[in-house]
């Protein structure tokens, strides 16, 4: 990184592999400082920006497209609860007679 042009710097959450698998795709030149737990400040070459844009576009689509993949369908979860719901063991209902006293 240090060969006397400018950096700019982004920060990054979540799963840096993947990013690097992007980033070697577009030949982007970036190094990773990690701030925190899945949290890192990316730097890179100001003279690449176009290609930085690109690389993040393809990025997103990832990362986005993975969160949809694990979600559940709400008609299976709906399934699901009522598959549980037949499982557990019906209360027996409790019968309760109400006895009318009249006084005479």
């Amino acid at each position: 990184m240090a060969h006397g042009t400018s950096t700019n710097s982004i920060e990054l959450s979540g799963d840096a592999k993947s990013f690097d698998r992007v980033a070697r795709k577009w030949n982007v030149d970036y190094a990773f400082y990690k701030t925190g737990p899945d949290k890192y400040l990316l730097f890179f070459k100001a003279g690449q920006a176009d290609a930085m844009t690109a690389c993040f576009s393809e990025y997103s689509r990832k990362v986005l497209s993975k969160a949809k993949s694990n979600r559940v369908p709400i008609r299976e979860q709906l399934q699901q609860a009522a598959d549980q719901l037949s499982k557990e063991k019906p209360k027996q209902k409790e019968h309760a007679k109400e006895v009318a006293h009249e006084d005479r």
